[in-house]
């Protein structure tokens, strides 16, 4: 009796232990399956051991979208339309794609494919290799949000006014969600539900099976910032700079910090540390405790309307003033920046993504840039060239300037 009430007990303690693990299904290493890659939005990897990489610059045209990361390509779009897989490492170009309208948001990638939305209205699914289209959706308006994978499914939003959930393999609908304007907010799955935000100023919880709705909040102004997720609390901004951690269980709000200017930018969290990173076009990044949303710091960078990734002690910032920042996530102090328009020629600049201590971004003059955060040093831009020409015709009336001047003088 004793052995057999053992062997109970054992199983017992299998099945608590294992059950939870197989109703999450496994993130693969080589997946990038959310705006940010994670709930966290860390837009993090770590660099594979035999990972040589060199700083680039690959020249393209149009606003680049934030890239996405895996098996050692980089993926991103264009607002011209043009979808584009390059070599990490080096930055050539391996395949691309023509799509039949803007690419505004970044891709997502699992298993062998990535998926990305265009303005032609259209989801596609490509294979990450290859640049071999897979299968593609239509939808009722232009997709500008980074599709969000769990579970074999693909979420996400469109200006039709509605969230979809699609199967993975064949694009076969599950269902689709109804808000009360366009879905800019890409979608975040956590716990058999799915968060995002509407320019009906509201942020939704919906289940993720059958597409019933939790519950939803209006925050009075349109949202289309990314919620970031954390120990049971939803982080997101709207764009009456009004920034919110909401309960995920029942939509209550924690607490509420204004930022006293438009959030566009969604939130980088730090659960080791308690904090979390957001930009607004106030001109700062800021800190706040994501406990209560205490300010810890705040630093002026220009406008930020792109969401910072994390990097070890640091934490990246893209700003509309076309600096990239390295700032020390404790204090906000600089560690190191780099301006690819070196101050003169000033170029928005996209959403990071870090791979080890190596810097990723799109300017919105077409331009994708690796930076090496090691040896603080990036690319020579092509506006280098322009502010030599500059110098040097300066340097050149000037030196007229002062010839007329002595001949006038000696007439």
């Amino acid at each position: 009796m004793e052995v057999k009430t053992k062997i109970f007990i054992g199983l017992m303690v299998m099945c608590l232990l294992t059950g939870p693990i197989s109703s999450i299904a496994p993130v693969s290493a080589n997946d990038w399956p959310m705006f940010q890659n994670d709930l966290n939005h860390s837009g993090y990897l770590d660099e594979a051991s035999d990972f040589d990489p060199d700083e680039w610059l690959f020249s393209g045209k149009g606003i680049l979208t934030a890239p996405a990361i895996s098996d050692k390509l980089i993926y991103f779009g264009s607002s011209t339309g043009l979808f584009t897989a390059l070599n990490l490492d080096d930055g050539t170009k391996v395949w691309d794609y023509q799509t039949g309208g803007n690419i505004s948001a970044g891709p997502a990638v699992s298993g062998d494919n990535v998926y990305f939305g265009s303005f032609d209205s259209y989801l596609y699914a490509m294979n990450k290799k290859t640049g071999d289209e897979i299968w593609k959706y239509k939808t009722g308006n232009s997709i500008e949000t980074t599709p969000a994978i769990d579970n074999g499914t693909i979420y996400f939003g469109s200006d039709d006014q509605r969230v979809y959930a699609l199967n993975l393999n064949d694009s076969t609908q599950k269902w689709e969600f109804l808000t009360g304007n366009a879905v800019k907010s890409s979608p975040t799955v956590y716990n058999g539900s799915v968060y995002f935000g509407s320019d009906d100023g509201k942020v939704y919880s919906v289940g993720t099976t059958n597409a019933t709705k939790n519950w939803d909040y209006d925050t009075g102004s349109p949202i289309t910032a990314s919620v970031a997720i954390n120990n049971t609390l939803a982080y997101i901004g709207n764009t009456n700079g009004n920034f919110y951690a909401i309960n995920t269980a029942d939509g209550s709000v924690n607490w509420t910090y204004n930022l006293n200017d438009s959030v566009k930018s969604s939130a980088l969290l730090d659960p080791n540390d308690n904090s979390l990173f957001i930009g607004s076009d106030n001109g700062n990044i800021t800190a706040l405790d994501m406990r209560d949303g205490k300010l810890k710091w705040s630093v002026n960078t220009g406008n930020v309307k792109t969401t910072p990734a994390m990097m070890g002690d640091n934490i990246v910032v893209t700003s509309d003033s076309g600096t990239v920042y390295i700032l020390n996530k404790f204090s906000g102090k600089e560690e190191w920046s780099y301006s690819p328009g070196y101050y003169l020629f000033n170029k928005a600049l996209s959403t990071p993504a870090v791979y080890g201590d190596d810097i990723f971004f799109g300017s919105s003059d077409g331009s994708m840039y690796s930076l090496d955060y090691t040896k603080k040093v990036g690319p020579t831009s092509v506006y280098l060239y322009y502010v030599a020409g500059i110098v040097i015709i300066i340097i050149a009336a000037l030196v007229a300037f002062r010839v007329l001047r002595r001949r006038k003088k000696e007439q």
